[in-house]
C-alpha cells in the first residue's frame, strides 16, 4: 500500500503532511500502509475485514503482515482458527508496539518539520521561503 492511499483530513481540506517510512537494520520497512493494516486489524479483529476496509486484497493484507513478522523476527498479529465460533485476529504486544512507536515517530517528525512544510507551501504558491 502506498502513502497515496492514506486518508485525507476529515474536513476534506488539503493540508501539508509528512509521510514517514522507517527502515530498520533488521530489514523491516514500516510505513503508513503497514501501520494502517495493523490498526485496522486491531479495530476489526479480522485480517480479511482489514483488507476490505483498506481496499486491498486479503492476500496483500496477509503479505504485509507476514513481511513484518519475518523482518521483525516475531509475529505482529495472532490469529484464531475459524469455525462455529468464528476466527479472528489481534495484535501481539510487538504489533501494538510497532503501531505506537511508528505513530510517535510520525508525530515527532511532523512537529519538527511543520515550519519547513509551511515555508515550502508558501514558496510553492510563489511566496517567499524562509
Amino acid at each position: 500500500m502506498t502513502a497515496s492511499k492514506a486518508k485525507s483530513p476529515p474536513s476534506g481540506k488539503a493540508s501539508n503532511r509528512l509521510s514517514i517510512r522507517v527502515d530498520l537494520a533488521s530489514g523491516a520497512r514500516i510505513g503508513p500502509g503497514k501501520v494502517a493494516v495493523l490498526e485496522e486489524i486491531a479495530r476489526s479483529g479480522s485480517i480479511s475485514a482489514a483488507g476490505r476496509a483498506l481496499h486491498i486484497s486479503y492476500r496483500r493484507t496477509w503479505e504485509l503482515v507476514e513481511d513484518l513478522n519475518a523482518t521483525l523476527g516475531a509475529p505482529v498479529v495472532q490469529t484464531a482458527a475459524g469455525g462455529s465460533g468464528g476466527g479472528g485476529a489481534s495484535l501481539t504486544e510487538l504489533g501494538q508496539s510497532v503501531v505506537t512507536r511508528y505513530r510517535a515517530i510520525e508525530e515527532d517528525c511532523a512537529a519538527a518539520a511543520r515550519k519547513h512544510l509551511t515555508a515550502l507551501q508558501r514558496a510553492a504558491r510563489g511566496g517567499v521561503s524562509e
